[in-house]
């Protein structure tokens, strides 16, 4: 089941960069604005922040710093410039939120272990230690090698540098194979791909109310438009299970 939101959020993602007739930045994706239908379909909602992408000849749009402590790719924090590569960063922190079970910031855990990033980094180095940081909850109830390829994607995304990130059309066919191979003989992944762990810094909330409101009412006739199901529905990890 986690495949499978990682791979419907991917989906998502990708409509709003690369197939619309102009680019929307979703500016704020994270576990809680993904949405899951009566057939465990993922959906995007909550388009409050989103900005239409740069125009041709420009490389990037630049705005007030705003989003969800923890989510927030590095360059955007430090200098406001905002691309669709931010989306992928914060893609690749929701992969680790659905591999491990844990929120991005957690300060009623021990110090060592408030920032998932972090606390991520020392078992990837070892792979006889991934399986530690794997949800528990999950009872061992889970191909161990498609959540090390899932967590190859993600480190991918979260490269430091944003043009070293892929596009989320290569993100989706990355995850599209790790879906493909769930439960199969494939090899896994010798060595994951180093995971670049930046600081964080928390947003302003005026500008969340205040930005979007136009945007809105053009991406909610989107393919991945806003579906504020009657039972809203965002991810909890207890209700949850891998494919």
């Amino acid at each position: 089941m986690r495949l499978r939101i990682a791979l419907d959020s991917a989906k998502g993602l990708t409509y709003l960069h690369e197939e619309m007739e102009f680019q929307i930045i979703f500016r704020d994706f994270k576990t809680s604005n993904i949405l899951l239908d009566e057939q465990w379909n993922a959906k995007l909602s909550d388009f409050g922040l989103a900005r239409q992408g740069p125009t041709e000849g420009l490389s990037h749009i630049s705005t007030a710093i705003v989003g969800t402590l923890g989510y927030a790719a590095p360059e955007y924090l430090h200098t406001g410039r905002l691309t669709s590569k931010s989306d992928v960063y914060s893609y690749g922190v929701v992969l680790y939120e659905l591999i491990t079970g844990r929120r991005p910031v957690d300060r009623n855990r021990p110090k060592s272990e408030q920032k998932l990033l972090e606390w991520v980094r020392p078992y990837l180095a070892d792979m006889k230690k991934f399986r530690l940081i794997l949800d528990p909850r999950l009872e061992g109830k889970y191909p161990l090698k498609s959540a090390l390829k899932l967590a190859a994607v993600a480190n991918r995304c979260l490269v430091r540098h944003p043009k070293l990130r892929p596009k989320m059309s290569e993100v989706l066919e990355m995850v599209k194979r790790v879906v493909e191979n769930s439960g199969s003989g494939s090899p896994q992944p010798s060595r994951l791909p180093p995971l670049v762990t930046p600081s964080f810094r928390r947003g302003s909330e005026e500008e969340k109310k205040k930005k979007g409101v136009g945007l809105k009412r053009r991406i909610s006739e989107l393919k991945v438009s806003e579906s504020w199901w009657s039972m809203r529905r965002s991810w909890v990890p207890r209700l949850v299970r891998t494919c």
